[in-house]
Formats: structure tokens, C-alpha cells, sequence
């Protein structure tokens, strides 16, 4: 027994040996980095005033690389600049950072707690900075949960080896912090009374100047445009209130019976709001949502002029149709938030400050809408998008939508692009037309153009354009003739979709309308119209509407458009606007008090239980199938039906190198053990992020 117990301990001994070396050597190193040395600040007697003025100078600092970074891809000084010609702004946002700085005075390891706020507002800028270069949408909380789903998919994109690295930089990072706590001295003659009135009083001022900055219109509280609010009121500020601010706000009163009396008093069909299913679509037009992204007239605009109309078919049936100004939520970017307005009549100011829908609740939550209520009589219900499913997470939320299908740029062919890379919404008419005369029923068309997306080049790009613009600053002339001569491409897409429309002889309502302001940073005494949230809309159709201009809000049109449709008072927001004058006092806040208990509350207004589920949404709306697979010399190749430039051969989920030769054809370019040949299956890939949308195997249809 004594050998055996002896013989234990040798073996736990030489088991970890190696992890005793590895500390040893990590001390030795770390002594060497942050060698012994008395504390400086030790005494909150003598020290604790000093140790806040470090505490505010650390802050300055913070900020300045936090905001340096955040602009760098605009210039290596931009952020100098900034904090030059935006003192106010800087001077508060370092106030933010000093006042979560503060707290370290409550505990005894000072340093330590300092080191750990800091870290957190080193690690939050530099993610931040990191994203915006390669994108346009800064760091907000939501990217964490974003994250947290790329955890579990790690491995299809990180070998083992580069995990287990990943793991061991983790542990070694986590052993340093252990090793700071370790050698942080503990403070002495704390009065924490003292420490706590410090805080507070630190806290107080920041939230006074928080509410001071807010009433004098130095910072805002809605952000329209996500990138322009972090660029204008700083960094730390816009995190603190996406991340704070998340969601609609319980109502004040908020219970069964308040939510009944909404009901039966503003609406016309009252707590009768389940809806009935019905096969009845033919007897209504095919209803079409055409979002063009950032789409505009030149007319709109004072600092230009252009020579040639670049959008004659837009103004056209602007004369001639029902038309008018569209206030959107949007300014220059947030395309998703625009679009969720539409479908469900749910305004986005009900939400936290720069917050998406599409990126939080609707990823796990159904929710009434436009497709919902259509899909009730019948009608087929397709969402299209010339650009990455993944994008707002698009692949996710439409089925939480009610939709049938969903086909993005991954499943479409003889796609063309722009000179700044964005896919031209030509492409979308063949799509379109594909959708409406394949289907039996009545159809509900949600479509997302890209076209007209910035950034606009700095210098001429068009030999011969359609239009071109005067404007008195030349890098602006560039921007402005680049960005029109899209939209006339954009309104040439729009005349050619109608026409393809009435040759099908197709009934059809339709919206047309610019889901925000290009990225031009547009200043408001150059945009003729009353804000900066307006664009233009057109409801065209082949049924002999009457013509009624209004000005309204995004989230209006879709009860607009049902009314025109003959689907009236279907849909409990949709019923509510077409009830209600929005003159009613109480207008907005009784949609939000619907759209907060359709969401957040207890789906009182559908006795309790929402009568949604999420739909069995295909990707793409044609068939993808493998019909043979053969081998030609050295190479296999894939013979089936509709594959497009995302088609990739792939084997149990690893992407292998492909030629994409024809929507029938796929060449395999890589070697394959001969046993495996069986199983190998085609993957609509995302072209960004490389990551499997969908799959297909042989004798399947996807």
C-alpha cells in the first residue's frame, strides 16, 4: 500500500514539474517587467488627493487613445484634431472614464482596481478602433452576443493548434492580472466615508453634465446614425448608452386591462386580434415593400446642381402616384432599423439609443408584421437582398418574421457590381419577376436593394456619366456625381421592374421609397427637405389607386399599404394606425405600449400568448441539386441545378477548393481520398466571413 501511494506521488510530482517551471519562469519574467519597488501612494492620509489627480490625468489619457484610435482611419491626427475643435465633448467623455475610476477608492488594493477599470476601457477603445476598420458600424454591447455565437462555431474557422494558443495567451493574461492583484500594496488609514462622498459627489457632476450637455443639444440621446453619434458625442458616452439604454421601456400602468382598453377603444377590431386563416390572396394585389438603399433626388439637394436629372422615372411617378416626404429613423446608415419600421409599425425610437431590433430581440422573437399578416390570406412571403444574408443578421430574423424564403446575394446569378464593390440591383428583377410567376397564391415581396451604398470615391470615377454636378468643393463634386449617377442606375432598375411587372400583368401595390440620406455627411442647410431623417417615397400601382400625397413617418407605410391592398384593420398596430388620427395625445405612446408588450411585456394583447411561430424559411427561392458526380481526367466535377458563384463544394463541413463553372456545373480542385466522393455536398458560403449558410447533398434538394 506504501509503495503504491509512493509511486502516486512520484507521478503527480513529474505531471507537474512542468507547470512548476512554466510559474517559475512566468515570475521571473514578470519580476523582470514589473520589478520590487515600494509603493508610492500607499496612505489615504497623505496620498488619496494625488492619487485622484493620477486617476483624472490616466483618464485624459484614455480618452485621447481612445478616440485617436477610433479615427484612425480617417488620419493618423484626426483624433488630435477632434479633441482640439470638440473640447467640451472630450473633456466630458474623460469625465465618464475618471468617474468609473473613482470606484477604486473602495477598496484596499487600489491599484489593482484602478488597473482593472482601466483595462476595461483599453481593451473597450481598442476593440472599437479595431472594428472601424473594417467597418462602418462601431463596438456596441450587441457585438458580445455576437461573439458569444462565434464561440460555438470556432472550430470551423481555427485550427486546434490556433486555439489551444489562443487559450494559452487567455491564461498567461489572466496569470499577469493574478501577479498585479499579488503585488498591488494595500492601502492604509482608508476612510471610507470619505472615499464614498468623493464618488458620489464625482457621479453627480457627471450626471449633471450629462443632463446639461443633452438640454443644450451638445449631445443627443437618439442616434439615427450609429457612426456619426460615437464620431460626435465620443466613445465612451455612446457605449455607456447603447449598453445601458437597451429595449422599450415598461409603460407606466402597464396591466391587462390597460392594454384591453387600447384595444377596444383604438382599434376596430378591439381583443379579436388573432387572425383568421384564410386562402383568399387572389382577391388582392401582390403587395411589394422595394427599399433602395440611401436612395435620394438631386433636386433635394442646395450645395449641387446637376445636368441632367439623374432619377426622371422616381420623379415621374412621384407626379403621378401617391408620394410625398418619408421620415425615417435613419440618418446616412441603419438601413435595418428603416426596414423594421416598415414591416411592423413599430417606431425605433421606442428603443435604446443606436439600438437594432434585428441584432437583439428579433434574433429569439417572433413578432407580428406585414409578412405575418399577408401569410394569414394565403399570400407566399419572400424577403430578397443583392448582399450578405448574414448582414443584420438577416438569415436569422426573417424567419421570426413569418417569411417563406429568403434569397441574398449568395443565391443569385450574373450578378454585377459597382466600382466601389456593391452588387448592382439590376440582379433583382429576374429575381423578383422568378418569385411572382411561380407562385400559385398572391405574393409579399420584401426587398432590400444595395446599390447606392457609400463610401462615395473622393475623385472621378464615371468617363462618360449619365449627369454630372457642379459644387463648389471639389472632393464633394466627386462624391456627390459618383453617388447620383448610382441612383440613376438605382431609378432605371425601378423603371424596369415596373415594366417587367405589367408585362407579366401582375396586380401590384408597391412602396418605393430611400431607407436614409447617403453618407455624404449632409449638412441640414443644404438638404432642402425638413430634417435630415426625410427621404422621398412613391406608392405605385397597376390597380387604379387614387392618388393621395401625404408626408409620413416609415413606420405609417405599412398600414398604408395594407389599406391599399384591401387588407384593412389586419395586424393590431396596423388596425391602431388606420383607427387612430395621429393627432391623438396619446398616439405614440400607445404603440409603444403595444410594441413594448408584443416584445417585453406578457402578450396581453393576444390573451396571453403570442399566436406566432417562426417559420421554416428557405434560403434562396430556387431548388439547389446534385445530380451527378463525375470524374473527368484527374478532376471530380458536380452536375446539378442552380448554383451560383457561392456554391462551394464542401466534405462533412470543411470548404474545399471549387471552380464554380455554370449554374449546372462545380469543379472540385483539390485532391479527395476516393472512399469520400460520396459525401460530398455543396454550401452556399457568405463571401465575408467564409461561414456555411446553407447545404446540400447528393439525391437532395435544398
Amino acid at each position: 500500500m506504501q509503495d503504491k501511494f509512493e509511486i502516486l506521488k512520484w507521478v503527480l510530482a513529474v505531471l507537474s514539474a512542468p507547470f512548476k517551471r512554466l510559474g517559475s519562469w512566468i515570475g521571473r519574467v514578470f519580476l523582470k517587467i514589473f520589478p520590487r519597488r515600494a509603493a508610492k501612494y500607499f496612505d489615504a492620509d497623505r496620498h488619496e488627493v494625488k492619487y485622484v489627480l493620477w486617476m483624472l490625468l490616466y483618464a485624459f489619457g484614455i480618452n485621447l487613445y481612445i478616440e485617436c484610435f477610433a479615427r484612425l482611419s480617417t488620419g493618423i491626427f484626426e483624433g488630435f484634431r477632434w479633441t482640439v475643435t470638440h473640447p467640451v465633448i472630450f473633456l466630458y467623455n474623460m469625465l465618464i472614464i475618471f468617474a468609473t475610476m473613482t470606484f477604486a477608492l473602495l477598496f484596499k488594493r487600489r491599484r489593482f482596481a484602478w488597473f482593472i477599470i482601466s483595462l476595461v476601457w483599453i481593451i473597450i477603445g481598442s476593440v472599437n478602433g479595431a472594428i472601424l476598420l473594417s467597418r462602418m458600424t462601431p463596438f456596441t454591447l450587441y457585438d458580445l452576443q455576437n461573439f458569444a455565437d462565434g464561440l460555438t462555431i470556432m472550430t470551423t474557422y481555427y485550427s486546434m493548434w490556433q486555439i489551444v494558443l489562443g487559450a494559452i495567451v487567455i491564461v498567461l493574461g489572466v496569470m499577469a492580472i493574478v501577479m498585479i492583484f499579488i503585488r498591488s500594496e494595500k492601502w492604509k488609514n482608508i476612510r471610507y466615508g470619505k472615499s464614498i462622498s468623493a464618488i458620489l459627489l464625482t457621479v453627480a457632476v457627471t450626471c449633471g453634465a450629462t443632463v446639461g450637455l443633452i438640454r443644450a443639444n451638445v449631445i443627443g440621446t437618439f442616434f439615427g446614425n450609429l457612426n456619426y453619434a460615437y464620431r460626435d458625442y465620443g466613445m465612451p458616452y455612446c457605449f455607456i448608452m447603447t449598453s445601458a439604454n437597451a429595449g422599450i421601456s415598461r409603460p407606466r400602468g402597464y396591466s391587462e386591462e390597460m392594454m384591453a382598453s387600447i384595444l377596444e377603444e383604438k382599434t376596430k377590431r378591439g381583443t379579436d386580434t388573432v387572425l383568421e386563416s384564410k386562402d383568399d390572396s387572389t382577391e388582392h394585389p401582390n403587395i411589394i415593400v422595394l427599399q433602395m438603399e440611401s436612395f435620394t433626388v438631386a433636386q433635394d439637394y442646395a450645395n449641387i446642381s446637376v445636368d441632367r436629372d439623374p432619377t426622371p422615372v422616381f420623379n415621374k411617378l412621384s407626379k403621378e402616384y401617391s408620394s410625398g416626404t418619408f421620415m425615417v429613423p435613419a440618418c446616412g446608415a441603419g438601413t435595418a432599423n428603416t426596414e423594421f419600421e416598415v414591416l411592423t409599425g413599430i417606431s425605433a425610437k421606442f428603443f435604446g439609443p443606436g439600438e437594432y431590433p434585428y441584432k437583439g430581440k428579433l434574433r429569439k422573437k417572433t413578432l407580428e408584421n406585414m409578412a405575418y399578416v399577408t401569410k394569414s390570406h394565403g399570400y407566399e412571403t419572400s424577403a430578397l437582398h443583392d448582399h450578405r444574408a448574414l448582414f443584420y443578421n438577416r438569415n436569422e430574423v426573417y424567419a421570426n418574421m413569418g417569411f417563406d424564403t429568403f434569397t441574398s446575394v449568395e443565391y443569385m446569378n450574373n450578378v454585377t457590381f459597382t466600382p466601389t464593390n456593391w452588387c448592382k440591383d439590376t440582379v433583382l428583377t429576374d429575381q423578383i419577376m422568378e418569385i411572382m410567376k411561380d407562385s400559385e397564391a398572391r405574393d409579399f415581396l420584401h426587398v432590400i436593394s444595395v446599390e447606392g451604398h457609400g463610401a462615395y470615391p473622393t475623385e472621378r470615377v464615371f468617363k462618360n456619366p449619365y449627369t454630372t454636378v457642379t459644387c463648389d468643393d471639389e472632393e464633394l463634386k466627386w462624391k456627390y456625381e459618383y453617388y447620383l449617377n448610382e441612383c440613376h442606375e438605382m431609378d432605371t432598375f425601378i423603371g424596369d421592374l415596373i415594366d417587367a411587372i405589367n408585362e407579366a400583368d401582375e396586380p401590384t401595390v408597391m412602396i418605393i421609397y430611400g431607407d436614409h440620406i447617403p453618407a455624404l455627411d449632409v449638412k441640414e442647410e443644404n438638404y432642402k427637405l425638413d430634417t435630415l431623417y426625410e427621404t422621398r417615397y412613391v406608392i405605385w400601382d397597376n390597380i387604379g389607386l387614387e392618388k393621395e400625397d401625404r408626408n409620413i413617418a416609415s413606420y405609417q407605410s405599412g398600414a398604408i399599404l395594407l389599406d391599399d391592398a384591401g387588407l384593412s384593420h389586419e395586424g393590431i398596430l396596423f388596425d391602431y394606425q388606420q383607427t387612430v388620427s395621429e393627432d391623438d395625445p396619446a398616439y405614440l405612446d400607445d404603440m409603444e405600449a403595444i410594441a413594448y408588450d408584443m416584445l417585453y411585456g406578457k402578450n396581453y394583447v393576444f390573451g396571453g400568448k403570442s399566436p406566432y411561430q417562426p417559420s421554416d424559411m428557405k434560403m434562396g427561392h430556387k431548388d439547389i441539386s446534385i445530380k451527378e458526380i463525375k470524374k473527368i481526367g484527374d478532376r471530380y466535377y458536380i452536375r446539378g441545378s442552380n448554383f451560383t458563384e457561392r456554391s462551394i463544394i464542401s466534405l462533412n463541413g470543411k470548404q474545399l477548393s471549387t471552380v464554380y463553372l455554370s449554374p449546372t456545373l462545380l469543379a472540385l480542385n483539390e485532391a479527395v481520398d476516393p472512399d469520400d466522393i460520396e459525401k460530398l455536398e455543396v454550401s452556399q458560403v457568405d463571401k465575408s466571413e467564409e461561414e456555411i449558410l446553407t447545404t446540400v447533398g447528393a439525391n437532395e434538394e435544398l
